[in-house]
């Protein structure tokens, strides 16, 4: 076999396993193919290894599988003239080939060409806070308008994220500025509160402070006029006791007994150095009896008979140590006793104010 007849053998093995190369196609699970023949759409192919005409018949593959695509930073305007910067990330699904590749160019650019624009008609409505702090309605509302645009196309706008929102420069330090003044109201407002609240309850501590002292101050009076009273009743009852217990002792005298320890008496006080002399209750008896021996008449036993004779019953009820300790412990329990406790709980209860100061104190978000 000469060298002519080897080279053209081997350019027919060649040309073979060329044309068997072109007529086998291999689908990934994950996609899937559009055949064309002759520019004319044949059908789908589902995944595996198949088998077509080559040179006549062409196969374009798709992607099934959610794709991520980003939307560039573009700077928009909000409704109150605020420049911002937003980009966003999109995540889409082909869910019919034959409309995303016949009825769009190229899908993937047109998505994110019609997320740009629709989130700068979005952003453009809203004010620069409602932007920061309202990201799932926009969000929301990007995914159902893109979703429904991009339906004729054949694919489904699966979600839709804000990635940032960044304020030019000069918007930052206006946003820096608003929020220094914003706290600054807020601790003004608090410390106005703090001292009100002080002040109320100082006067609340005052008031009561004053109610207690004059409450002991009563109370110390009323217990010093009952002991006052008692001691009084006591001492009188105890001079009753010893008059009577004396006139006791001196009846069973002699009244000329009587008369003559008067007499001495009364020398024995003019004897001495005094400048004055003092006459004892008994003179009148004492002038009696002298009467008596000058012959005047005396009393009677009828006459004596017909005196009233007082009896133990003026003393009145005289009152034991024990009734005394027990009128004592009576009064001391009727005094209302104040403890440590109901002094403070005047800075434990809640102001009818309180209410007020929360309604003055906005929340963190500033809404």
């Amino acid at each position: 076999m000469d060298l002519f007849t080897v080279l053209i053998i081997l350019i027919l093995l060649f040309v073979i396993f060329y044309i068997a190369s072109r007529s086998l196609v291999v689908i990934e699970p994950y996609e899937q193919g559009l055949q064309i023949r002759l520019g004319q759409y044949v059908g789908r192919m589902n995944p595996g290894l198949r088998l077509i005409i080559p040179f006549l018949t062409s196969v374009t593959k798709l992607d099934l599988r959610t794709t991520v695509m980003e939307v560039p930073k573009q700077e928009v305007i909000t409704k109150d003239n605020s420049p911002t910067n937003v980009d966003a990330i999109v995540y889409i699904k082909v869910i019919d080939p034959e409309k995303a590749y016949f009825e769009v160019a190229n899908y993937r650019l047109a998505t994110v060409a019609l997320a740009q624009t629709t989130l700068r008609g979005i952003i453009g409505d809203m004010e620069l806070d409602e932007v920061l702090y309202n990201r799932d309605v926009i969000n929301t509302k990007l995914r159902d308008i893109l979703d429904r645009e991009t339906d004729q196309w054949g694919v489904k706008v699966e979600r839709v994220e804000i990635k940032e929102v960044d304020p030019i420069e000069a918007v930052k330090n206006a946003m820096t500025e608003q929020t220094a003044a914003e706290r600054a109201r807020r601790a003004a407002i608090l410390r106005a509160d703090g001292e009100k609240r002080s002040a109320i309850l100082k006067a609340e501590g005052l008031r009561q402070s004053m109610i207690l002292e004059a409450e002991g101050e009563r109370q110390s009076k009323v217990l010093r006029a009952e002991g006052e009273r008692l001691s009084r009743i006591l001492q009188a009852q105890g001079e009753a006791q010893g008059l009577r217990i004396l006139s006791v002792g001196a009846a069973p005298l002699d009244r000329k007994a009587i008369t003559v320890l008067s007499l001495d008496a009364l020398k024995t006080m003019a004897g001495g150095q005094a400048t004055k002399i003092i006459f004892p209750f008994e003179v009148s008896e004492l002038i009696r009896q002298g009467a008596k021996f000058l012959g005047a008449k005396d009393e009677t036993a009828e006459e004596a008979a017909g005196r009233p004779v007082m009896d133990d019953s003026i003393l009145g009820v005289i009152p034991k140590p024990e009734t005394v300790d027990a009128i004592l412990k009576e009064i001391q329990d009727a005094v209302p006793k104040v403890t440590e406790d109901e002094l403070k709980d005047t800075s434990k209860r809640r102001l009818p104010l309180d209410k007020e100061k929360d309604d003055l104190v906005p929340d963190p978000a500033g809404n």
